[in-house]
């Protein structure tokens, strides 16, 4: 274990230093000047000059490189070219913001999943199992964009049951932020749900069927005994494995989810900054989410590691 943790670790390394290097080159080739989208169209050239020193755009590519390194190694994540406030003031709050979405979508998706699936499989060809076969596959052939207007046009302006409100955080109004939760997290946990109960499913038919699963039958284990501490707890491998996937389209899927909703998360920060090219904020955001998604894979790696013993032995 320790080993691999050594080598997993390393590995994490060398993918946000590839993943830092690539977007440091690419906020570069965006088209327009960064100095003149800080300052307005109705600055003077004296004053863009001024601002391109300041911001150090003038410096050579190398200069610049290795000065984004140099800072982020202290922990500085830059300062934003138009709002003029460092990163770190504002990246956390709206980084905990889109990972509560992702979190509490994951924890539902994954609880309703399992327990779907387990309903199907254990009803295999009857009609609940048609029912939640159809149901998964209409889940999974919905945009999660096209899920979110659906339920926006319909809970918040044909029958307003949670119209749109301010962004509160839960430690001002509990409630508040309770009923602006409900939509955005009801979007992202559709396509996700379906996704594992059909894994679920399969799992556990395949499970179901095989020997060691005939044997506890023939030793008069009672049904429910066999599946849950047999069939259930071997199906969890491989739905663990697509968990660790559903996490990260989750991370993507809060770009369509944050911009529908009005949710103040990194995504609409992002996009926000691109259309401004707002370097430092570009860079953090990009180096934050990629650093969430490295770690959400090594955590799924161990997961599958503990639910496998096969695993320890290679």
């Amino acid at each position: 274990m320790r080993r691999f943790l050594l080598t997993r670790f390393a590995q994490a390394v060398l993918q946000l230093f590839a993943v830092g290097s690539i977007v440091f080159l690419l906020v570069r080739l965006i088209p327009g000047d960064p100095a003149r989208a800080a300052l307005g169209e109705g600055a003077t050239e004296e004053q863009v000059a001024q601002t391109r020193e300041a911001m150090h755009l003038n410096d050579s590519f190398v200069s610049q490189y290795f000065g984004f390194w140099g800072r982020l190694f202290q922990g500085d994540l830059g300062t934003s070219l138009l709002s003029s406030r460092p990163v770190m003031q504002d990246l956390p709050n709206r980084l905990g913001n889109s990972l509560e979405l992702v979190l509490v979508s994951l924890v539902i998706a994954v609880t309703l999943g399992v327990l779907l699936g387990r309903v199907a499989a254990t009803r295999a060809d009857k009609p609940a199992d048609h029912a939640l076969v159809a149901g998964s596959i209409f889940g999974i052939s919905l945009p999660v964009f096209v899920v979110g207007t659906l339920l926006l046009m319909v809970f918040a302006f044909l029958v307003p049951i949670l119209p749109p409100q301010r962004f509160t955080t839960p430690w001002q109004d509990p409630v508040a932020h309770l009923q602006i939760l409900i939509l955005p997290v009801v979007t992202l946990t559709a396509a996700s749900c379906a996704v594992i109960t059909r894994m679920t499913r399969a799992a556990m038919l395949e499970t179901l069927s095989a020997d060691y699963v005939r044997t506890a039958r023939s030793k008069g284990l009672a049904e429910q005994r066999v599946i849950k501490d047999h069939a259930l707890r071997t199906a969890l491998l491989p739905v663990a494995s697509a968990t660790t996937v559903e996490l990260t389209t989750l991370i993507g899927s809060t770009v369509l989810v944050e911009t529908i909703f009005g949710w103040p998360g990194v995504s609409s920060l992002l996009m926000s900054a691109v259309g401004q090219r707002d370097y430092p904020v570009i860079q953090a955001v990009v180096l934050a989410v990629a650093a969430v998604v490295i770690l959400v894979n090594l955590v799924g790696d161990l997961v599958v590691r503990a639910l496998d013993p096969r695993a320890e032995e290679a």
